[in-house]
C-alpha cells in the first residue's frame, strides 16, 4: 500500500513548478473572462506572460479582509467567482458575513489528501465534528472522506454527551474537528466511563495545536495531524507523519509576503500567506489570507517534495480565529452600534487550558449588570460565538488602534 495519496506528492520540485506555472495563465484568463472583479484587478496583465513566481509577484494582492465590502457592493461573490450561485453545488455563509461557492467537482476542497496523510484509509468510519450549519467546514471534510471511500458520522458541534454515546456505539476509527473539542470529548468519555478507544487517529484544524495539547491527545491514544484550509481556498497545507511543518497542497501556489505588501520575503522570514488557487470555479489570484507563517528549508523527511511552511503563526491583520470561526473588527463595531452606552471596545482573545476564550472590554460611563447581559447577547448573535463582557472606565483601554487583541501564545 502506497504511503502517498498520489504521485504528485513526490514529483521533482522543478517538475511541479513547471506544471503549475504552465496552468496559471489559463487560470488568469479564466478569471478575467468569467469573474468581473478580475477585469479591473488584472486590467494590465497579459495571462500568457505570467509563467514564473517573479511574474506572479508583480500582480496585486487581494486580501481576505476586503471580501465583506466587495460582496456588499457586488453581490453575491464580489465579482470574484466564475460561476453563479445557481451553478454551484452549495453556497456557504461564513462569519463576516462572507459567502463562498462550492463547485460540483469531486473533492472540490481537496481535503482527501490531508485525510490520507493523517492515516485515514478507504473503509474507515470518521467522526466529523466540524459545523454543517452555514459554514463549509463539515462539508469540506466530508467531501474529502467521500473521495477516499470513507463513511462519515456528521456529528457537528456541541452535544458532547451525545457525541460520546455515538462514538462508543459506532466505533469510528478517526476524528475530524478542532483539537480542543476532541479533548473535551475525551474528558466527557472518562466522566461517563464510556469506551471511545476506537478513535486512534485524527485530522484537526480550525485552531492552533500547541505541543502541550498534542501531547495530551497522544497520551490518550489519539495521534492527530493538522491541516490548514479555508472556506475560500480549500486545502492550503497539511501535516504528514513526519510532523515537521505543513506541506503545501498540490492544487495551490503559495507565497509568503511582507505584511501589507505583495513583496515575497526570503525563506525563513515570517510573512503573510498569499495563495493562488487553480480551482476554476473560484479563481482567487494572490489571495492574502491574513495569516502569518514562514517557509521551512528543505523537503519533508516523509518523502513529499512540495514546499513546507511552519504552520499558523498569528494574524497579519486584526481579524482572528476563535474556536475555528473568523472574528472581524467589523463585527466588534456592529456590537457597539447596538449599545450607545459603549464608547470604545476591544475584544481580547486568550487561551485558557487550551480553550479559546474571548472577552469584550467595553468603556462605559455607568456599570450595569443588565447591560453586560445585553452586550453578551449581541456578541453571541453577531459573532456566532459566546464571549465574556467586561465593563471598564472611559479612557482605560490602550489608545493603539486595536479592536481585536489576540494574546494567545503557542509555546
Amino acid at each position: 500500500m502506497s504511503a502517498f495519496y498520489d504521485t504528485l506528492e513526490t514529483r521533482d520540485p522543478a517538475e511541479r513548478e513547471q506544471a503549475q506555472f504552465a496552468a496559471l495563465p489559463q487560470q488568469l484568463a479564466n478569471a478575467k473572462e468569467h469573474a468581473a472583479a478580475f477585469v479591473n484587478l488584472l486590467e494590465d496583465v497579459e495571462p500568457q506572460d505570467v509563467r514564473s513566481r517573479e511574474a506572479l509577484a508583480k500582480l496585486p494582492v487581494l486580501r481576505k479582509s476586503e471580501l465583506v465590502e466587495r460582496q456588499k457592493s457586488d453581490p453575491p461573490f464580489g465579482g470574484l467567482a466564475a460561476i453563479s450561485p445557481a451553478k454551484a453545488r452549495r453556497v456557504f455563509a461564513s462569519p463576516g458575513p462572507i459567502y463562498e461557492p462550492e463547485g460540483r467537482g469531486k473533492d472540490y476542497w481537496r481535503l482527501a489528501r490531508a485525510l490520507f496523510a493523517a492515516g485515514v484509509r478507504a473503509g474507515d468510519l470518521i467522526h466529523n465534528t466540524f459545523a454543517y450549519h452555514f459554514t463549509p467546514a463539515g462539508v469540506m471534510l466530508e467531501s474529502g472522506a467521500e473521495a477516499l471511500g470513507c463513511a462519515v458520522i456528521p456529528a457537528g458541534v456541541g452535544q458532547t454527551e451525545l457525541q460520546v454515546q455515538a462514538i462508543a456505539h459506532l466505533r469510528p476509527a478517526a476524528y475530524v474537528g478542532t483539537p480542543s473539542f476532541l479533548n473535551i470529548i475525551l474528558d466527557k468519555a472518562a466522566e461517563m466511563k464510556a469506551d471511545v478507544s476506537s478513535i486512534t487517529k485524527g485530522l484537526v484544524s480550525g485552531e492552533a495545536l500547541p505541543p502541550s495539547l498534542r501531547k495530551q491527545l497522544d497520551d490518550r491514544g489519539v495521534d492527530v495531524l493538522q491541516c490548514y484550509a479555508s472556506a475560500d481556498l480549500g486545502l492550503i497545507a497539511y501535516e504528514s507523519g513526519a510532523k515537521e511543518g505543513l506541506i503545501i497542497d498540490e492544487g495551490v501556489i503559495v507565497e509568503i509576503v511582507r505584511p501589507g505588501t505583495g513583496e515575497p520575503v526570503p525563506e525563513g522570514e515570517v510573512g503573510e500567506v498569499v495563495v493562488t488557487t487553480l480551482t476554476p470555479e473560484y479563481p482567487l489570484i494572490r489571495f492574502g489570507t491574513g495569516d502569518l507563517s514562514a517557509v521551512l528549508s528543505g523537503e519533508s523527511p516523509c518523502g513529499r517534495t512540495n514546499m513546507r511552511i511552519k504552520g499558523w503563526m498569528g494574524r497579519a491583520d486584526q481579524t482572528t480565529k476563535v474556536k475555528g470561526m473568523f472574528v472581524h473588527p467589523s463585527q466588534v463595531a456592529a456590537v457597539m452600534l447596538r449599545h450607545a452606552e459603549v464608547t470604545r471596545a476591544r475584544l481580547v482573545v486568550e487561551s485558557l487550558d487550551n480553550q479559546d476564550v474571548m472577552t469584550l472590554h467595553c468603556e462605559v460611563a455607568m456599570r450595569d449588570a443588565k447591560l453586560v447581559e445585553a452586550i453578551a447577547s449581541s456578541l453571541r448573535e453577531v459573532c456566532k460565538l459566546r464571549g465574556e463582557v467586561k465593563l471598564v472606565e472611559p479612557g482605560s483601554l490602550p489608545n493603539d488602534g486595536k479592536v481585536i487583541d489576540d494574546v494567545r501564545t503557542y509555546e
